[in-house]
Formats: structure tokens, sequence, C-alpha cells
């Protein structure tokens, strides 16, 4: 568990045998989280809509049985074609989430304003161990920072990264580490 209070807990996916359908959402290597929690169920992969954020070209996974498989090329075009199948699906389909956090973040925030709560929402964390980081100084985006400090790649100010998680952002907080002495800068560490 995350001594972060303000991080989200991700769970595992978990499809529900009593669901009308299930939407998937995932991103990269989450996968392979799709395929462990619908393993062995081929009658749940069969009522399931995949959408994936995938290379261009890439072919359906193995072990996706007859799951409607649709991958995209970019995080936006994925959540754009998710948007989509979540305003045309029926009462009762389950969603499913898999990525890194700042995917999970987008995606959530996504099914959320379509009306999923509760157990019509599974997810699962997948991927390096890094984290999104908002500049509060230029109000950039950074994704998979694994190290602070880091120079912003969108001001140049050097930050230390914050332990505390915006959910609204899907991000933590970058702040100036050498507002007092410039270029003074404490030993990096892996976040």
């Amino acid at each position: 568990m995350s001594e972060i209070k303000s991080r989200p807990i991700w769970g595992k996916l978990e499809p529900a045998e009593q669901a009308a359908a299930h939407l998937v959402c995932a991103e990269g290597r989450g996968i392979e989280a799709v395929r462990a929690g619908f393993g062995g169920r081929d009658g749940l992969l069969a009522q399931a809509t995949i959408v994936h954020m995938a290379p261009i070209g890439a072919g359906k996974p193995e072990g996706l049985g007859g799951a409607a498989y649709h991958p995209h090329p970019s995080r936006a075009t994925a959540l754009t074609a998710f948007r989509g199948h979540l305003a045309r699906a029926k009462m009762g389909t389950q969603v499913h989430l898999a990525g890194s956090e700042a995917f999970l973040n987008e995606a959530t925030t996504v099914a959320s304003a379509c009306g999923v709560v509760g157990d019509g929402l599974t997810t699962e964390l997948c991927g390096p161990a890094t984290r999104r980081v908002q500049c509060v100084h230029c109000k950039g985006m950074m994704d998979e920072v694994a190290v602070s400090p880091l120079a912003c790649s969108h001001c140049g100010v050097n930050l230390t990264v914050r332990d505390h998680y915006s959910r609204r952002l899907g991000a933590f907080m970058g702040v100036c580490v050498d507002a007092e002495a410039p270029g003074v800068l404490p030993a990096a560490s892996r976040l």
C-alpha cells in the first residue's frame, strides 16, 4: 500500500460473470493484465470489447479469444474511442482499465463522467514505477519521471517531485528545488 495518502489505490481486473458485457481500455503492456484477468474465461471474452493503445499495425494479441479488438496508436485516440464505446454501452456493462498511473487517471475520469462507478469499474496498474509530474511554475506535464530533482522539460526550472498526488490533474507536483540557492541541487534519487 502506498504511503502517499493522496495517491489512488488501483486493484486488479476482476471480470464479473454476471455482467451483460465487458468494455476494456488498456495501454501498452496493460493488455497482459487483461489476458490474465480474463484467462480461461472464453465466454466472458466473447462479450468483451477491447480498446488498446498499441502501435499502428499491431495485430490482436494472443489469448484474447472472441473479444472485439480495436488498437489505437496514441492515448488520445484510444481514450476518444473508449468514450465512444462508453456512450453506446448498455446497462450491465462492466468496465476494465489497465495501464500506467497517468493513463488510469485519465481513463477513470472518462468512465466516471459517463456514470461508471463502484463495481462497474475495475482497474490495474501496469508498467514502470514512474510518475506523471506537473511543474507548478509553467503548468507543463511530464510523463514517466523516474528521478527527482529534474529540470522541467517545458521551462527548465529545477524541480523536486513532491509526494502530493492531484487526482484532478492525475499528476504529482514538481516545485522549484533551488529557489533560495540557484544551481545548488540535492543528490538525485529514484522515485
